[in-house]
């Protein structure tokens, strides 16, 4: 009877994620909580739901991970990592006694390496500078001249900007890596600031919606329509990050400045820019070749 009770008072996968959502996400950023709260609903609730959590198994979920892996493999990925954290704090909370999301092998991923190429950027930013909708024009192209994530743009606030000294400090809460990220900013995005700032100067967000109060939550349609028009293929709106990150390499910025700027809290997240410096360090040991004969043939005469 006593194991009886306990099996009904054992946690459902549901239950698990109600816990989830009210004791987790709250400390993660709110992106992070869109992501992880669509991972449950389209993918653990409907295979896992009502099922009761110390009862999953390996198999359980080396399976969804599989049938997953057949049409969304990064999906896939992202929906067991969000299962393994599921079931690491179910431990923690005395909920389950192991993790079945253990030693489930990931699918192999590739870092994206696109950028907009200098035609690209052209074409884009002629579309950009003219375009009727102001507001997600001037989301673009702030994450054009800063690199920063598409939400630490979209959700700011003009609290975070001090105009005069040029500088965005981005509060902990908004970061990936919550933590506070101060950053220089250039002329030119100083002065579409100002410009905004003009224009909607009883905003308390820098973006706002229709409303004109809150901030605007998604240029996805924005960001597609715009592509089309400007002819450019294959280009999503974070790899206007990677392009912020070849520019900088191309202007002569070294690795560790560039993680400065772009927030990152380790150097092997900056690392995958390395190739980036192939052309620079090209035309740093030609100089070199160069130099080298020309001294050669100097004390041959």
């Amino acid at each position: 009877m006593a194991r009886r009770h306990e099996d009904r008072a054992a946690l459902t996968v549901r239950e698990l994620c109600v816990l989830y959502d009210e004791r987790h996400l709250p400390g993660k950023s709110r992106a992070s909580q869109r992501d992880d709260r669509a991972i449950i609903r389209a993918i653990i609730l409907p295979q896992l739901g009502n099922l009761k959590a110390a009862c999953i198994r390996y198999a359980d979920i080396e399976e969804l991970h599989r049938n997953l892996s057949r049409t969304t493999p990064y999906r896939a990925n992202r929906a067991l990592a969000l299962i393994s954290k599921l079931f690491t704090l179910a431990m923690k909370w005395d909920v389950v006694t192991s993790n079945p999301a253990k030693g489930v092998k990931r699918n192999s991923e590739e870092a994206r390496q696109r950028y907009v190429t200098e035609d690209e950027l052209k074409r884009l930013l002629s579309h950009l500078v003219d375009h009727p909708n102001r507001t997600a024009a001037d989301a673009v192209l702030m994450l054009l001249l800063t690199g920063a994530r598409r939400m630490e743009v979209l959700a700011a606030t003009w609290g975070q900007f001090d105009l005069k000294g040029g500088v965005w400090t981005k509060p902990s809460a908004s970061t990936k890596q919550r933590r506070l990220h101060r950053v220089p900013l250039s002329s030119p995005a100083l002065e579409l600031l100002r410009k905004r700032r003009a224009e909607f100067q009883d905003a308390r967000v820098v973006f706002p919606g229709r409303d004109g109060t809150s901030s605007i939550t998604d240029i996805k349609k924005f960001w597609a329509s715009v592509c089309r028009a400007a002819e450019i293929e294959g280009v999503r709106l974070h790899d206007l990050r990677h392009t912020f990150a070849s520019t900088l390499v191309s202007d002569g910025a070294n690795l560790p400045l560039i993680g400065t700027l772009l927030g990152h809290t380790q150097a092997q997240t900056t690392m995958r820019y390395a190739h980036l410096f192939d052309r620079p360090q090209r035309a740093a040991v030609e100089r070199l070749g160069r130099n080298m004969m020309s001294s050669l043939r100097k004390e041959s005469r």
